[in-house]
């Protein structure tokens, strides 16, 4: 079963537009470099890379796609992720941002606040009157930037009463930054599949599965008003439906696996990322794929 794209949604207050290089004839998008910033969504988990060597995950697929545009055009395409996994937003903008505004990129993605809305301080006004200020700060550097609307995390996880008013504010909030501010918005939220699918995630239940970053890359791509390989957004099977008893004893073990690990590293004031690096802490080349 495939996907059919959306119109994309765009908000530019000021576009970068260049001549197409056939004659002339129509106008496309010329992004050089791109950059990445967020959390474990970004980092990648948990899309295992190919390689072996750590996560690849969306930004890495997109970035590969604008690669061979690039090459199409005869020119070098430059990446960089400074994503870390279980990084808060306060700390996303103080690590992340100031190095990405440094490297001069020409596309950034700015995907931040979902662990905030995990925790019991979340303060939703005050993280999207910082999150405007940082997209501002983007674009005023001569960056296009992209911005989510994140899929509903209360379809797999427990809180919902908590979670979803939390995701609604800041998916609805963000809307509304890019329109001010002539952002890129993914929506996410809209597509019900990736919420319900439980293909699409692995199974800690809160990290994209390869197949679900393979479709988010494909959300993104349409955003920009590309076309990605259409294979991206095809929908995996779902594993087949459990019975009640079955059900809850796989909760149990969930609970146990992931839950009581991350509850206890929030009591210990501790994150997952605390030892982990930017994969692709410089802004270099990065080749289009082979295949």
């Amino acid at each position: 079963m495939s996907y059919v794209a959306p119109l994309p949604m765009r908000y530019p207050s000021e576009i970068d537009l260049c001549q197409d290089a056939f004659g002339g004839k129509g106008y496309e998008m010329a992004w050089r470099s791109f950059v990445a910033v967020g959390d474990s969504f970004t980092e990648g988990m948990d899309d295992r890379d190919p390689s072996g060597n750590g996560y690849r995950g969306w930004a890495d697929l997109v970035a590969s796609h604008l690669a061979t545009e690039a090459a199409v055009r005869g020119g070098e395409f430059h990446y960089a992720n400074l994503a870390i996994r279980g990084r808060l937003f306060a700390g996303v903008v103080e690590q992340q941002v100031p190095p990405a505004l440094a490297m001069r990129p020409d596309l950034v993605s700015f995907a931040a606040g979902g662990n905030d809305a995990l925790r019991r301080n979340f303060d939703g006004p005050a993280l999207i009157a910082r999150f405007e200020e940082v997209v501002a700060q983007l674009r005023g550097g001569g960056a296009d930037v992209i911005v989510f609307r994140f899929a509903d995390m209360s379809r797999r996880l427990p809180g919902k009463r908590i979670i979803l008013p939390r995701t609604s504010f800041l998916n609805d909030a963000a809307a509304d930054v890019a329109a001010r501010q002539g952002a890129y918005v993914v929506d996410l939220w809209s597509d019900e599949e990736l919420s319900v699918n439980t293909a699409m995630w692995s199974q800690d239940r809160l990290h994209l599965s390869t197949a679900g970053h393979h479709r988010v890359a494909g959300h993104v791509l349409t955003a920009l008003g590309l076309l990605p390989d259409p294979t991206w957004m095809d929908l995996p099977m779902p594993p087949r439906r459990l019975s009640w008893p079955s059900a809850r004893a796989a909760d149990a073990r969930w609970a146990a696996r992931y839950l009581a690990p991350w509850i206890k590293r929030r009591v210990q004031g501790r994150s997952s990322g605390d030892l982990v690096v930017p994969k692709r802490p410089e802004l270099a080349p990065i080749l289009p794929p082979t295949t």
